[in-house]
């Protein structure tokens, strides 16, 4: 269901607000995405509140939100449980964030056993059918994990070995770069080491062999115009592909804050931030937890993201689908 949210726009220039700052709560999420199309949208600045369009459920005991996509009409969220033995996906329509837990067409049920720790999504269309790649986490045969999805149900499909330097890997980020007829373009990442690894285009099995593509310098990304003092503390999630550029979500704590990182087709060794581009949410509503896990660009330019968010460390009922305001990509 939707969820109410501030509708201010944080540019660059402006004091920095919370996107749960005074009147939070007061507005309708339908208001606040009417004002959010009126007001001026920009593709460098500075962007610090955001709109809730959906709140994501614990189906089967999965309270934790992982790895999210976005495609042309929905977002695409994965939840797990605290064994990394089930995991279930919830489809959300960006235009009125309706939402759907997705059914398991393989055994009828509404979570799979083989996704482990579920921590990225990529999104991918061959022919007409339309496919997850989904990193586990897990080194050896199942690193990644491709799903086939039908409407709002999926079926396993493909499973694959990650290899660098001759020995199995895991990855905690993915993305397609690019397609051909016959091969699948990827850059994975562990961490903040980049890494680029390809698969024919229609194999069900085998190996991807990596090669290092290069690393990003968080240490001297700025944001709103200054480095943070304990970036080294912030966790890094998954991340989002989009036009030769990196959205790079971190979280500690209740601050999560979103890098930008541009000529990525070219890039090699290690890469600066832009400067002229960053996001952060300091949320005061979610004190205990405001985790940005991956963040996408919807067919409106919006940047949009899924959350962790915990009011205490009991908080099982505010982790949602969200878009920053303002922004275009």
């Amino acid at each position: 269901m939707a969820a109410a949210a501030l509708v201010a726009v944080g540019f660059a220039g402006m004091s920095p607000a919370s996107a749960e700052g005074a009147g939070a709560h007061s507005g309708s999420t339908t208001a606040a995405r009417n004002a959010s199309v009126v007001r001026p949208a920009a593709s460098t600045g500075y962007f610090n509140t955001y709109t809730t369009m959906a709140t994501l459920g614990n189906a089967n005991s999965c309270y934790a939100t992982e790895g999210f996509a976005v495609g042309s009409s929905y977002t695409y969220s994965v939840k797990i449980n605290g064994d990394e033995n089930r995991a279930v996906i919830y489809r959300t329509r960006m235009s009125d964030g309706s939402t759907t837990l997705m059914k398991n067409g393989d055994n009828g049920t509404t979570y799979a056993t083989y996704l482990g720790h579920a921590n990225d999504v990529v999104l991918s269309s061959t022919n007409g059918n339309y496919y997850m790649f989904i990193v586990t986490m897990k080194a050896g045969s199942t690193s990644v994990v491709k799903l086939k999805y039908v409407s709002t149900t999926f079926y396993k499909v493909g499973s694959y070995t990650i290899k660098y330097n001759g020995t199995n890997h895991s990855m905690s980020g993915v993305k397609i770069t690019s397609k051909t007829s016959s091969t699948i373009n990827f850059l994975f990442k562990s961490g903040r080491n980049f890494y680029r690894g390809t698969l024919p285009l229609n194999a069900s099995t085998g190996t991807i062999n990596l090669t290092s593509a290069f690393t990003l310098d968080v240490a001297h990304a700025k944001v709103n115009g200054k480095t943070i003092s304990n970036i080294s503390s912030f966790v890094t999630q998954g991340y989002s592909y989009r036009s030769n550029a990196i959205y790079f979500p971190m979280t500690y704590k209740n601050v999560s804050i979103v890098l930008v990182y541009r000529n990525i087709s070219s890039a090699s060794g290690t890469i600066n931030a832009a400067s002229d581009l960053s996001f952060r949410i300091t949320s005061s509503a979610y004190p205990t937890l405001f985790e940005i896990e991956s963040v996408g660009v919807g067919p409106n330019d919006h940047l949009w993201f899924a959350t962790n968010r915990k009011t205490s460390s009991s908080d099982t009922s505010h982790d949602g689908v969200h878009y920053f305001n303002g922004y275009t990509a």
